[in-house]
């Protein structure tokens, strides 16, 4: 067959169309071949309900034969747009929550980076508008959201307006791979949060809106930070009056085991950013959630020129809405958050008893369903690979033993199966990785890439 004329997203387009997958059911993928993978990354860390779910079919479908469109501009509504705010409203740790919806993670961050630009020009604050984002993170790739984005691969020409966006950088929280000789964790953080309060007062606190974090990193490596870390985190930033930003795309809804990443981890978000699990990926939706001080403040400027003149043509799409409502309604009547943490805990024993004294595996981290193996090339030293190599050969080989998982942040291989994965499955999804880091490991010795 003809290569199709697509441009190909996150892909090396001199290697495209690898896999052409045609058909889903419950946690598996079957590809044009009739081959059937266990989906260990849930797509991209999102169909938390699996695949081929009728009910959440069928919610789309009706709402489809119902009202098909209608937006939300000028004044205009519709039912599951103010049902699906409400119920979102109701849940969030945010205080007196206010919801933009949108279609992607990355027009959520977009839309947070404009309206705390809004909101401080609505306060007489307009210096007030840098973002504190940090290293490793990812944040979407639009322009706004892809420079708050620190991967060499989604920066490298695209000549991202950081320094027009007035980005700023800081340290990520992984011991791991950023500590300094036998530094502990706790002296890790204490350095590293320093570090950022030197950052801070150089840059003058009253010049910066707000701080980005993922609670726990998805496309970075699965970084969970040290105990700890959240708590001065927050205090220092409190301290100076900037706003905690909480990326939820990828821990929201049952990831880690809890409703969002920040009840795992801690924090108490001024800002909130959703997609991905919030449809079970069936339908595309995010949703940029404000405090209610903040929306009350924008109000009398979008009168005084007559619209608050932000939004898209798809924002809260009815059959959007319709998949969200139902996915919550699901996870919430099948208690899909408590299984997600009673097999997470099973799960994370059980990648640690297989993987921790694996001569290709450095460190072994997660929470939740939601967790990544660093692989290294020498597990005393922790040296890494050059060019992502052992994240690539592991990749490439738990596909051939019927497994889809995904090297991120250069070696580590990262795993986020859908929420409803059974403890069985995960025996088999563990045994099956187990076979594939092992034939990896003998591959990149056979190379001379495994230090002696």
């Amino acid at each position: 067959m003809q290569m199709a004329s697509v441009v190909y997203p996150t892909t090396n387009l001199a290697a495209t169309e690898q896999l052409n997958l045609v058909r889903g059911d419950g946690i598996y993928v079957f590809d044009d071949k009739g081959n059937r993978y266990i989906e260990g990354m849930a797509g991209l860390w999102c169909t938390a309900l699996g695949y081929s779910n009728s009910e959440l079919t069928q919610a789309i479908a009706t709402q489809l034969d119902t009202l098909p469109f209608a937006h939300s501009f000028g004044g205009k509504t519709h039912p599951a747009l103010m049902e699906l705010a409400h119920r979102l409203s109701a849940m969030v740790p945010v205080e007196d929550a206010y919801i933009f919806f949108g279609n992607s993670g990355s027009d959520a961050n977009d839309s947070h980076f404009k309206m705390l630009r809004y909101y401080f020009n609505a306060i007489g604050k307009p210096e007030k508008r840098k973002i504190i984002t940090r290293e490793r993170g990812y944040h979407g790739v639009t322009v706004a959201a892809g420079s708050l984005t620190s991967l060499p691969v989604n920066l490298a020409h695209f000549d991202a307006p950081v320094e027009d966006l007035n980005i700023l950088r800081t340290d990520a929280p992984h011991y791991y791979t950023g500590r300094k000789g036998n530094e502990t964790e706790a002296q890790f953080v204490d350095r590293i949060l320093q570090n950022l309060e030197e950052m801070i007062l150089a840059e003058d606190p009253d010049t910066i809106a707000a701080m980005i974090v993922e609670p726990i990193t998805g496309a970075s490596g699965v970084i969970v930070p040290p105990e700890g870390y959240y708590e001065k985190l927050q205090a220092l930033l409190r301290k100076h009056d900037i706003l905690v930003w909480a990326d939820e795309v990828i821990c929201g809804f049952g990831r880690t085991g809890n409703d969002f990443g920040c009840t795992t981890m801690g924090i108490k978000p001024d800002l909130m950013s959703f997609a991905k699990q919030l449809s079970s990926a069936y339908f595309p939706i995010s949703a940029a959630v404000i405090p209610g001080w903040m929306y009350e403040a924008m109000i009398e400027p979008s009168n005084q020129v007559g619209v608050f003149g932000h939004g898209f043509t798809y924002s809260g799409h009815p059959a959007a809405c319709a998949a969200a409502l139902k996915t919550l309604e699901i996870f919430e009547r099948d208690k899909v958050f408590e299984h997600a943490a009673d097999v997470g805990d099973y799960f994370q024993a059980l990648l640690r008893e297989t993987f921790e004294d694996h001569p290709l595996v450095g460190e072994v981290r997660g929470k939740g369903l939601i967790a990544a193996l660093e692989l290294v090339s020498n597990k005393t030293t922790g040296a890494s690979f050059a060019k992502g190599a052992a994240g690539a050969a592991a990749q490439k080989a738990c596909e051939e033993n019927g497994v889809i998982l995904r090297a991120v942040g250069g070696n580590a291989l990262a795993f986020c199966p859908p929420l409803i994965i059974t403890r069985a499955e995960v025996d088999d999804m563990i045994a099956r990785v187990k076979t594939a880091v092992d034939h990896a490991y003998d591959t990149l010795k056979s190379q001379g890439l495994i230090a002696s």
